[in-house]
């Protein structure tokens, strides 16, 4: 917390879970009014604390904080299901008669009747305007939303009462939409012909199969290689985000022994050992009697978001990081929760047809950015986590988790991969596209200094790529000793005018 001599006071959210104590995943703002006129902000891993000046102090009642809250530290439903569990109804009840039409208080009584399932003993409102649940600004909700006439609200929540995540239009993401990255897209496509288009993709697909193991830190045989790579050619044909689909794709990609037929029925979790019976723990799944509930919310969310004009990337971001969230298998979730971003951008026709865009390549290459996305869910959950590991390393969680899951904040991972995919674009993408154009003419030019077999050309490249544009004098006497000292000249000269100090890494 901010330090200061004038003494501020907490309001809205952090009012309640201090007067309720409770425990929750911290929300992304949290706020408090001095007893002067100084404002101050400030951001500490991920949380921006503010202090507002004393005019905006709400009051000492439930209802000041709650309304203080939606105003200014955003909607988190996690928090408000906590809160309603433990406060006084009456108290709350009185609040909602003394603001019957207020925009606030409407959207606070649609969400406690949302939430909890109880309906209040109040009159439906039957004139005055409609009102919005989340600001479009603010929030990326789905459109149409659906009218409510006993609070006249406009319920634009993209989940429903089993999954309900919300992405916040940060900056950052305003900026990535500002960018038109689908755009980019298919601008870079189309600069480049088709015959050109059809042999990068055969090497893309290869690297995102690669790279999605490799995150894991697996070595898969050639034939759950072979698999998972023709399921990526599947990703744009159909819609892989229903039970029996991911099944499927679990049984495809998995080593036979380990093939599930439901979502799993036991406990899982991310740990490692660090010592002899000590696991440390970096990530505990929702309980598997959690677990259909949330599947079947996250299933519909997909539905929803894919008929409407959801953003594609917020979209992706959200069922497949929610899908790895929720662990729903005993092996296979990472890579299917990889599988999904493509499955959605191909569906939502956010890239040219036929076109796939290696996002496992650049989360690898910034690992650190992507366990951030992962981590940020994490972090904030595993404090709130009661569990215990028996001797074979089995855990048993002991409370109630299910909200966590339930109602997220995505936003950090919606962030994250907007990054990763303008990285594919703008690098990966790209950059294969030049590296083969490249080649041609290199091999073109090559044939005309040496008319020899397009293999030897081929080989002839690739040696002095991986030697810094010269071919070594091993490689030349084992494979070109029939080339003369001047044509091997001609030839590595024409290579370091193609590609420079561009070199193959063997990625």
């Amino acid at each position: 917390m901010i330090k200061d001599s004038f003494d501020p006071r907490p309001a809205g959210y952090e009012a309640l879970l201090r007067k309720f104590d409770l425990e929750v995943i911290p929300n992304w703002h949290v706020s408090f009014v001095a007893k002067s006129n100084i404002h101050q902000t400030r951001s500490t891993n991920g949380v921006i604390e503010e202090i507002f000046t004393s005019r905006y102090w709400p009051g000492n009642n439930l209802g000041d904080h709650l309304e203080f809250a939606l105003k200014y530290d955003g909607f988190n439903l996690a928090t408000l299901d906590s809160i309603f569990e433990v406060m006084d109804e009456k108290e709350f009840l009185d609040y909602l008669k003394s603001k019957p039409t207020g925009k606030y208080s409407r959207r606070l009584w649609f969400i406690f009747e949302l939430l909890t399932g109880k309906i209040l003993p109040l009159r439906d409102i039957n004139q005055g305007n409609y009102v919005d649940l989340l600001d479009k600004d603010r929030y990326y909700t789905l459109e149409p939303s659906l009218k409510v006439p006993r609070q006249r609200i406009n319920n634009n929540l993209p989940g429903n009462i089993k999954f309900c995540p919300l992405v916040r239009k940060t900056s950052v993401l305003k900026e990535f939409e500002a960018k038109d990255l689908s755009n980019q897209c298919k601008e870079i496509i189309a600069s480049f012909s088709p015959e050109l288009l059809r042999r990068a993709l055969g090497y893309l697909y290869t690297k995102e199969t690669k790279s999605s193991f490799e995150i894991e830190h697996l070595r898969p045989s050639s034939t759950r290689t072979e698999r998972f790579l023709s399921l990526l050619r599947l990703a744009e044909e159909k819609d892989f985000c229903s039970r029996e689909e991911l099944i499927g794709l679990q049984n495809r990609i998995v080593d036979p022994r380990f093939r599930d037929n439901d979502y799993r029925s036991v406990q899982n979790y991310v740990g490692e050992t660090v010592a002899w019976e000590w696991e440390r723990i970096h990530f505990a799944a929702p309980k598997p009697e959690d677990l259909k509930n949330l599947m079947d919310g996250l299933i519909d969310v997909n539905r929803r978001m894919g008929s409407s004009s959801f953003h594609p990337l917020v979209h992706a971001a959200v069922v497949a990081y929610s899908f790895v969230f929720f662990h729903p298998f005993e092996d296979g979730n990472g890579r299917i929760h990889r599988f999904l971003v493509h499955n959605i951008l191909a569906r939502r026709g956010f890239s040219p047809k036929g076109t796939m865009l290696p996002v496992s390549a650049s989360m690898l290459k910034d690992r650190t950015k992507y366990d951030e996305s992962l981590e940020a869910f994490s972090k904030g959950l595993m404090p709130l986590v009661e569990y215990s590991l028996d001797s074979e390393g089995r855990m048993t969680v002991h409370n109630d988790t299910a909200r966590w899951y339930r109602y997220m904040d995505m936003t950090p991972q919606a962030e994250a991969l907007f990054s990763f995919v303008e990285e594919t674009i703008r690098i990966e993408l790209k950059k294969e596209l030049v590296f083969l154009l490249n080649y041609d003419e290199t091999k073109k030019a090559i044939q005309k200094t040496v008319d020899m077999p397009d293999v030897k050309i081929d080989l002839f490249i690739r040696f002095c790529l991986q030697n810094n544009g010269q071919i070594s004098k091993k490689k030349r006497e084992g494979h070109f000793s029939f080339l003369t000292d001047d044509e091997v000249e001609l030839m590595e000269r024409v290579i370091e005018d193609k590609y420079g100090n561009i070199m193959e890494t063997g990625d």
